[in-house]
């Protein structure tokens, strides 16, 4: 069933909604803040044996909505940031290896979001709406470059020196980033805070274009260096590495730009962005997209938040996040717009804890669920959810029904009254219904999500083709024995954790699965609801 449910909730509910509702000034202002890497278990208020405090997050989940099965569309950063702001599936995109990706980092990658492709921002754009996008965006744009004629790549053709500039023109404007996504506001910084360019942008312009190398900036080891686990991923010279999750990559940083500052400086950003849009003469209701820095590495928590968990750095960078979380409805309330802004928070996957962190910090970032960030298994994809509306949230409650992150776009579209063309946002399903009271009711019969490959949740049972955990836990891969299984089925009311692989003990469920899995990737999240499109625009 479902994307619609759609047309009897337009048909009724929303439209006594909209007409009662004056015009632009009535609509919500909606907030996505988007954490990075944050587990479902990093949240207190999901795991009463977290090892930090998230007060602010908590109150989210005390006074509006909590989504206990909530999964994010990928198991890693850039596929579950499209999928959320197109409502797709990344593997839907026609070319999945985009150019840049080689010329020094995951920052200078070309735009993953097509150009005409429906964004949440051009989504709410269309409605009226004043759009920002302030934090992480790692979804690339185009730089220019400083000589036309050479490749973007490294101009050092020594592989293995620590001087690697590129051939970017930060003095130039870039193209085809946020601005041009449905942002009509964007602060940025172009990846994660590990990851070259260490730039921030300011409406596509990089704000400090006096660019120079990590190691002109910071030391690539400490006097107290303590070596990790995660010491693999420094595989450069000029990396820098201080301890477990204090660690970012060689490659090109403005001058007056600082890693440890960025957080603070995002968050001033958006609370200004709030106050300058509730001051503003239109009184236009406004998006704000900000997807934070954390807990994502490297973790450098500001001086006042290190040592108020009982878990070390990721514990207090973690209280930072929740911190911003917490300033943010406090400017919305000191703007006067609290009441009627719409704020989601969750993460764009699972947490990176590894077993080995489990076991020495008895912290379960993951609340006890099988794997990590990258993997297929439940701890890659499961995320803290939790909205607040309060002058449109009937009561605080717990859902227990799943939904997926792609959701967030229809939802949008059928409380904005906005269209869906045919092409856009085909794995969206609308849970406007469940902010309206309806608790009780499933809004989609299945969940399907990615991580090296992907899989499919349905009716309390999990498929995954092919072994092995397709991300972070080892191993990753697993080639199938002769008479083994060649793929992974879960009955997850039973085995919530993923211990016991029926797909031999249930030959018949894992073909049921495994061709509704092959079908919704050919022809289509929607392809067996062709009888229910939504009434705002899909035919019938």
């Amino acid at each position: 069933m479902i994307r619609s449910l759609h047309s009897l909730v337009l048909a009724s509910g929303l439209a006594v909604f909209m007409a009662a509702a004056s015009p632009a000034a009535e609509r919500p202002n909606v907030v996505i803040i988007l954490a990075d890497d944050m587990g479902y278990g990093d949240v207190s208020a999901n795991n009463p044996l977290a090892r930090m405090q998230t007060p602010a997050i908590d109150e989210l989940a005390r006074s509006g909505l909590r989504f206990a099965d909530a999964h994010a569309a990928a198991a890693t950063c850039i596929p579950s940031r499209y999928a959320l702001l197109t409502g797709r599936m990344y593997f839907r995109r026609t070319d999945l290896m985009p150019s840049g990706v080689k010329i020094g980092g995951v920052g200078y990658l070309s735009p993953l979001i097509e150009s005409g492709r429906e964004t949440i921002g051009t989504l709410l754009q269309r409605a009226g709406y004043a759009t920002g996008c302030i934090g992480k965006w790692h979804l690339g744009m185009n730089w220019e470059l400083k000589d036309p004629a050479k490749p973007p790549g490294l101009l050092d053709p020594n592989p293995k020196s620590a001087v690697r500039y590129t051939n970017t023109d930060f003095s130039r404007i870039t193209r085809d980033g946020p601005n041009t996504r449905g942002f009509d506001y964007t602060y940025i910084i172009p990846s994660s805070a590990s990851d070259p360019p260490f730039v921030a942008l300011r409406d596509g312009k990089v704000i400090d274009p006096d660019v120079v190398m990590i190691p002109n900036i910071y030391p690539t080891r400490q006097p107290d260096t303590v070596i990790d686990w995660d010491l693999k991923y420094v595989a450069e010279e000029g990396d820098a590495y201080w301890q477990r999750g204090v660690i970012f990559k060689n490659g090109e940083i403005s001058r007056s730009f600082r890693i440890e500052d960025n957080a603070r400086t995002m968050l001033g950003e958006a609370v200004g962005f709030i106050r300058r849009q509730a001051a503003a003469s239109d009184r236009r209701p406004f998006l704000l997209y900000m997807p934070l820095p954390g807990p994502h590495t490297p973790w450098m928590p500001d001086k006042e938040f290190r040592g108020r968990s009982s878990l070390g750095t990721y514990g207090d960078w973690v209280m930072q996040m929740d911190h911003m979380v917490g300033e943010v409805r406090k400017a919305l309330a000191e703007a006067g717009v609290a009441d009627n802004t719409l704020l989601i928070f969750s993460s764009d996957n699972g947490a990176h804890w590894s077993e080995e962190d489990v076991q020495r910090t008895a912290h379960q970032a993951n609340a006890g669920r099988r794997g990590q960030k990258a993997d297929i298994w439940d701890g890659g994809h499961h995320v803290p959810l939790f909205i607040s509306w309060p002058r449109g949230l009937r009561a605080p409650a717990t859902y227990e029904h799943p939904v997926s992150l792609t959701d967030v776009f229809a939802t949008l579209a059928e409380l904005t009254g906005q269209p869906l063309a045919e092409s856009s946002a085909e794995d969206s399903v609308s849970f406007l219904r469940v902010l309206r009271g309806d608790i009780a009711t499933a809004t989609r019969e299945t969940i399907l999500y990615a991580a090296r490959g992907l899989a499919i949740v349905k009716d309390g049972w999990k498929y995954a083709p092919g072994l092995g955990s397709g991300g972070f836990t080892l191993p990753s891969v697993v080639e199938p024995e002769p008479g083994g299984p060649r793929g992974q089925l879960y009955h997850l009311t039973k085995d919530p954790f993923e211990r016991v692989n029926l797909a031999l003990a249930e030959p018949a469920k894992a073909a049921e699965l495994a061709a509704s899995l092959e079908r919704q990737v050919t022809q289509g999240f929607s392809a067996p609801r062709l009888d229910e499109r939504n009434a705002t625009g899909k035919k019938q």
